[in-house]
């Protein structure tokens, strides 16, 4: 997402890695050349794994973003108990037999158990959160050396996860929106790949890495593709600039240009969404144009997920709790009204409707 909280900064960042980053991505073009040069020396050819959003032979590739946090919790922060767990666990798989999360620490490996002890019918893309270890004007030595620990921690924790929980995890996802321009956590090309190649040879799913589609759109991107089983997109045609009713058009030309330009790759949708309310100020004010509310998200959500169960595309819709952690302070910060569900875990119209049916 282009998350108002990660604006701060951003020009000095990219100004001051963008050398760095032209520098280290042709050290890592060298690498996977050498790299492809020895598997072919030695007979070896990475087998590409399939993403099989199956559960029981049933599709269940209408999945969800999950982000657990209620009103007064957050990310390092207060976290959920496990009876809150469960209860948003139990909400989920009345709509949902796939969700996504972003980390691997704090509550993942609750909610896996969760999902395994009360065999509830939901399989997992678990995340690995890669953030910057780029030293720079704005990140000192001692806060690139607690990044590079943090991200290799969640590196540790995605691996032990996927294997110990082999029935729940059907793919991991290593870095959120680390390449793309307008990032705040912008990782180097050959540290991103590094990771991914880590979890990759120490499990057995799928592997993965999620970014906007001014990534994937981009010449660049084919050296990560290279490296990963599928393709995670984010498509958010409110932060485009659209209106609802060109939004579900938008998202489909987007999505078939991605696939097409990276054709040996399936091409999932980790994000697409409608927010319910929108701040009047802000970076949120000058790129949103559609009409917030939960009518339009309504509209939306049926249309995608119609789409995508015709058509058999997996896709995470974006997302299934409003996060009030999320954004600045103002309770109309966009950032916080994703969901489909309200923060206090009350339906919005998008699934009301659907009940109603």
């Amino acid at each position: 997402m282009f998350d108002s909280i990660y604006k701060t900064g951003l020009l000095v960042l990219i100004l001051s890695i963008s050398f760095l980053q032209a520098r280290d991505l042709a050290a890592v073009e060298v690498d996977a050349s050498n790299s492809k040069q020895s598997s072919e020396s030695s007979g070896q050819q990475l087998e590409e794994r399939t993403l099989s959003p199956l559960l029981d032979g049933k599709w269940i590739g209408n999945g969800v973003s999950y982000g657990a946090y209620r009103e007064g919790q957050s990310p390092g922060g207060a976290q959920p108990f496990e009876e809150e767990l469960a209860e948003d666990l139990s909400l989920v798989s009345k709509h949902w037999s796939l969700i996504r999360m972003y980390g691997s620490r704090e509550v993942s490996e609750d909610v896996l158990k969760i999902i395994h002890e009360k065999k509830l019918p939901i399989r997992v893309m678990l995340g690995a959160w890669i953030t910057s270890e780029t030293e720079s004007e704005t990140l000192g030595a001692r806060v690139a050396h607690v990044a590079k620990q943090s991200n290799q921690d969640e590196v540790a924790e995605v691996i032990r996860l996927a294997n110990a929980y082999p029935d729940e995890v059907i793919a991991v996802n290593v870095g959120n929106e680390t390449q793309v321009y307008w990032s705040d956590h912008i990782t180097q090309p050959e540290t991103l790949i590094r990771y991914i190649r880590e979890v990759r040879e120490a499990t057995q799913v799928p592997v993965t890495t999620a970014d906007d589609f001014n990534f994937w759109n981009k010449p660049e991107s084919k050296l990560v593709a290279q490296g990963v089983d599928f393709i995670v997109l984010h498509v958010h045609a409110m932060w485009a600039g659209l209106e609802p009713p060109n939004a579900m058009e938008w998202t489909e030309r987007i999505y078939a240009e991605i696939c097409e330009y990276h054709p040996d790759k399936t091409v999932v949708i980790g994000e697409a969404g409608w927010a319910t309310q929108v701040h009047n100020e802000g970076e949120q004010a000058k790129l949103i144009k559609g009409k917030a509310g939960e009518a339009e998200q309504q509209l939306y959500y049926q249309q995608f997920t119609d789409w995508a169960r015709k058509n058999k595309i997996c896709t995470f819709y974006f997302e299934a709790f409003d996060e009030s952690w999320k954004g600045g302070p103002h309770p109309d910060e966009v950032e916080k009204h994703w969901g489909v569900f309200h923060a206090n875990r009350k339906p919005k119209a998008a699934l009301t409707a659907l009940d109603e049916k």
